[in-house]
């Protein structure tokens, strides 16, 4: 299981204006410091295991950040409309387009997905593979 994952950015606010416009959606909630900032979903003490944090901080080198060459952050996401809503959200919140939502024929026939890159140029994936939502029509 993977504890959490850390994003670097030069730019905390475009950042959390991005990250801000889909998380609390998705359940996450948030907590700014000095260190930047730590996307979380609340458990409860009788929950087996918890889901993991996500962070978003500058480089603790003091270099600028930079998106690493293949690294992708993908967000499950319940329905298909949600990832729709979701991603239209963060471009509107500063991200960029890196795929429209959509089904891709290389994955499964519920698979459906829209990819973004954050301010920074992070890769994000907001995906949803609910199979009680429509499947790709072959």
């Amino acid at each position: 299981m993977i504890g959490y994952v850390t994003v670097g950015v030069d730019d905390i606010a475009r950042a959390e204006r991005f990250y801000s416009a889909f998380l609390p959606d998705l359940g996450y909630n948030l907590d700014v410091s000095d260190e930047g900032l730590s996307y979380a979903i609340p458990v409860s003490s009788d929950q087996q295991h918890e889901t993991a944090d996500f962070y978003v901080k500058s480089p603790y080198d003091g270099l600028a950040a930079s998106a690493g060459n293949g690294t992708m952050v993908a967000f499950k996401v319940q329905t298909q409309f949600l990832v729709r809503k979701l991603h239209a959200a963060a471009i509107a919140a500063g991200g960029r387009n890196e795929g429209a939502p959509g089904f891709r024929a290389q994955y499964g026939a519920h698979f459906y997905v829209g990819y973004l890159r954050d301010p920074q140029g992070n890769k994000i994936a907001l995906f949803c593979n609910n199979r009680n939502e429509p499947k790709r029509p072959d």
